[in-house]
């Protein structure tokens, strides 16, 4: 008889995060990879100020995208629909499915973001603060797209959001 020893589990304390800032509004908060995680999900909290121009559209091809909103109202294109999510709420967003968000004008918004399956991503978050800071050319995030499973396009709906 086999016995199946349970992975353990998993602390990240507040002191012991990295905290990234990938723009002059927006912090991340690197909580857990795929590493530690034996490939479960990957998470982490982000802090869109107001103003933020938050996550462009994208989707991701193995992995689901799960938003909660701890504070604050969020922005979401999900598809084609625009909607708007506030404290509590909760936004999943399967494979394959358009996506974009950033705070409701006039607001901030904190969220949790996990990634199942976890991929390892927080290189990805790196990279995005080494772009900010001019450390990194804006062209490797693109050249990065298979490995973080990030693939970016232009949404007419999204950027008529934004007045453009």
């Amino acid at each position: 008889m086999s016995t199946i020893q349970p992975q353990p589990a998993v602390v990240v304390t507040a002191a012991d995060a990295e905290v990234l800032a990938d723009g002059p509004t927006s912090l991340i908060t690197l909580l857990a990879d795929a590493d530690v995680t034996n490939g479960s999900l990957t998470v982490n909290r982000s802090l869109l100020r107001e103003g933020s121009p938050g996550a462009p559209p994208h989707f991701h091809t193995r992995a689901t995208e799960t938003l909660f909103i701890i504070e604050g109202a969020l922005q979401v294109l999900a598809g084609e629909d625009i909607s708007t999510l506030h404290r509590g709420d909760l936004l999943v967003v399967p494979p394959h499915l358009p996506h974009a968000f950033a705070p409701a004008p006039g607001e901030a918004a904190d969220i949790l973001v996990a990634f199942t399956p976890g991929i390892m991503r927080f290189d990805y978050y790196r990279l995005l603060e080494r772009v900010y800071k001019g450390e990194a050319q804006p062209q490797e995030i693109g050249v990065t797209s298979e490995q973080f499973d990030n693939r970016y396009f232009d949404s007419p709906v999204w950027r008529a959001r934004l007045g453009g």
